[in-house]
């Protein structure tokens, strides 16, 4: 099952449904909605990564810990397990789709990184990344309302992805090429080729042309935005600049996240760091406003869940959403 998996990696809001939606469109490649099945086993307790959950996880990476120790080839083994796990659900999925490649895309997986060099070494990795500023743009303006503060409060997105994502293109420990959004809605064939030539793959017209064919809509991810066309679009790309040029507050926000992070990740990720407020300059001191689209289902479903602050664990105990689950 490993050499018939893709990832795609990318944070929230960098346009992964789009992309997921053009490699689905593929006569080999199949895909389904964020399925999120590695991220729980990355959080088990073995490698002392839960914070939460309804039993003692203190306890539990002590234990687990030291039975994989008595196993003949220690985390091998533990690794082997999990695999086995994914490689069932994977394949029994992908069987009925009859094609040969499933594609799994959920933005998680990006911090979970490590987990899974370990667990798909031989797996084709497809890295989405975008212009930092219309991320989170598109972040607050998606479920906050346009309030940056409160975004970033949520979740800051772009700390915790922006370095997440570089790493993992610098040290390229798996196999992997890298697309930016940008280029992949300007130029759609060409970056398509490139992506299709890497995994081994033919080009097909109907990878750029994605609204012809079926997908599932149901789950998680936007399928909202990407399903109001057939194919790639270039509206959104500095939607951002227009809402930066007419708020200063938010212009002023934005400058202090992007200098808190590092100037190389900034580099790997696409975007150096001198040319990040590029769009800006060029458009001008315009003082047109940003238009706020209409509100759709995804956004209204995300804008409630994000309300409903609290759930309910196994033993019925509320307790605080957990923000990494965005």
């Amino acid at each position: 099952m490993e050499t018939r998996l893709i990832f795609v990696i990318g944070s929230p809001r960098s346009g992964s449904t789009l992309l997921q939606r053009m490699l689905s469109s593929h006569s080999a490649i199949f895909s389904c909605p964020e399925p999120h099945i590695l991220t729980p086993l990355a959080h088990l307790g073995y490698y002392n990564t839960v914070d939460k959950a309804p039993y003692d996880h203190l306890r539990a990476v002590d234990a687990i810990r030291g039975f994989v120790a008595h196993l003949p080839h220690k985390e091998a083994d533990y690794i082997d397990a999990c695999r086995a796990y994914t490689d069932i659900l994977y394949s029994r999925r992908l069987q009925a789709s009859e094609k040969k490649y499933f594609l799994d895309k959920t933005p998680a997986y990006a911090l979970i990184l490590d987990f899974m060099v370990k667990l798909y070494p031989r797996s084709r990795y497809v890295v989405l990344t975008r212009h930092p500023i219309a991320i989170f743009s598109s972040f607050a303006n998606s479920f906050f309302d346009g309030d940056y503060y409160a975004a970033q409060n949520f979740n800051p997105i772009l700390n915790r992805y922006v370095p997440a994502i570089a790493r993992f293109l610098r040290e390229k420990p798996v196999p992997l090429v890298q697309v930016l959004y940008e280029k992949l809605v300007r130029n759609p064939a060409e970056e398509m080729e490139t992506i299709l030539a890497f995994l081994g793959l033919p080009f097909e017209e109907s990878v750029v042309e994605y609204g012809k064919q079926r997908h599932e809509d149901k789950g998680l991810g936007d399928p909202v935005a990407v399903s109001r066309h057939y194919r790639p679009m270039t509206k959104s790309v500095e939607k951002w600049v227009v809402e930066l040029l007419s708020d200063d507050k938010k212009f002023e926000f934005m400058r202090d996240i992007i200098d808190s992070l590092d100037p190389m990740d900034l580099k790997t990720w696409g975007y150096p760091y001198d040319t990040i407020f590029e769009p800006l300059l060029s458009a001008g001191l315009s003082t047109k406003k940003l238009k706020q689209p209409p509100i759709d289902r995804f956004q209204l479903e995300r804008k409630l869940l994000l309300r409903c602050n609290i759930h309910t664990n196994a033993f019925g105990r509320v307790v605080k959403k957990n923000p990494l689950l965005l």
